[in-house]
């Protein structure tokens, strides 16, 4: 009986120990990620902000209803798709390519990472320059006779976008694929190369096992920054940009700005719903993929 006492002011201690170091951390997340998103959820099912009667999901239906967030859902899902794998499949093959011996290396690793320590704003003067109606990438192209075009008020504003967003993330991602295949053990490699494996074999069935975990966080971590590509689509383009550029933070933003606390908290339980749904499938698909490797 004394043991089994001992045992559990122990373990009492230890559980009040660990919360003297996490307790700090688990109620600044508290205060500032779970109530707040509380209020969110609390807010997508009331009548208003002064009107706190429920309303069960009528907020949802008119969100879903409404035409300009069924834009805004499209262009995002749109960006995302095109952005979100081109950012991964692209720095891997960046950093498949510096693992080989090639001239110039530390200057093409230096120019991928260099976006990083450029602040938002310049990187959007940059880019107004370049796509200008009367901006440089016109006037290169008037040398062959083509007729100019303003590119953020165009069907070609997507791809300008999808281009800053590679160009801001690629190095970083390179760095994390760069980090994994050094961890690639060397003698698995070495005894596929003297069975007389192909590169190919080699990448599929060893490289891309290891790499699996790896592959997973930069996927996630793209979804996350494509979210974010708000920021410069707005210093880009403000408020209300070509139909094509109009994406679901602009709506919720707009939304905001007109105290419609609703739609905005309906729209964001929404969009919290289907990043939770995401990140399941590729925890899923990577476990699914990567289980070899773990056994």
């Amino acid at each position: 009986m004394k043991k089994l006492w001992a045992n559990s002011n122990r373990k009492l201690g230890d559980f009040l120990q660990s919360m003297c170091f996490s307790g700090p951390s688990f109620l600044g997340m508290l205060l500032f990620y779970v109530v707040p998103f509380g209020v969110v959820v609390y807010y997508s099912f009331i009548a208003g902000a002064m009107d706190h009667s429920f309303v069960g999901f009528q907020n949802y239906k008119n969100v879903l209803e409404n035409g300009a967030y069924k834009i805004a859902v499209h262009n995002t899902v749109v960006f995302s798709a095109l952005s979100v794998p081109l950012a991964v499949v692209l720095s891997l093959l960046m950093a498949l390519m510096l693992e080989c011996r090639i001239p110039w290396k530390s200057q093409f690793r230096t120019f991928f990472l260099s976006p990083m320590m450029v602040p938002v704003a310049s990187i959007i003067l940059v880019w107004q320059v370049l796509f200008h109606a009367n901006g440089v990438v016109n006037e290169f192209l008037a040398l062959f006779g083509a007729t100019g075009i303003d590119w953020l008020k165009s069907d070609y504003c997507m791809v300008v976008i999808v281009v800053l967003f590679l160009w801001k993330n690629l190095g970083y991602n390179m760095i994390l694929f760069m980090a994994a295949l050094n961890n690639i053990p060397k003698t698995l490699l070495e005894v596929a190369e003297v069975e007389g494996a192909s590169a190919g074999y080699q990448f599929f069935h060893i490289k891309l096992r290891y790499l699996s975990p790896t592959v997973l966080f930069v996927t996630i971590l793209s979804i996350i920054n494509s979210f974010k590509i708000f920021r410069e689509v707005y210093l880009l383009t403000g408020n209300y940009p070509y139909d094509k550029l109009y994406m679901l933070q602009h709506f919720m933003n707009n939304m905001f700005a007109n105290l419609d606390y609703q739609k905005l908290s309906a729209a964001a339980v929404l969009l919290a719903l289907v990043i939770v749904a995401l990140l399941a499938i590729l925890f899923a698909v990577e476990n699914w993929f990567g289980k070899d490797v773990e056994g």
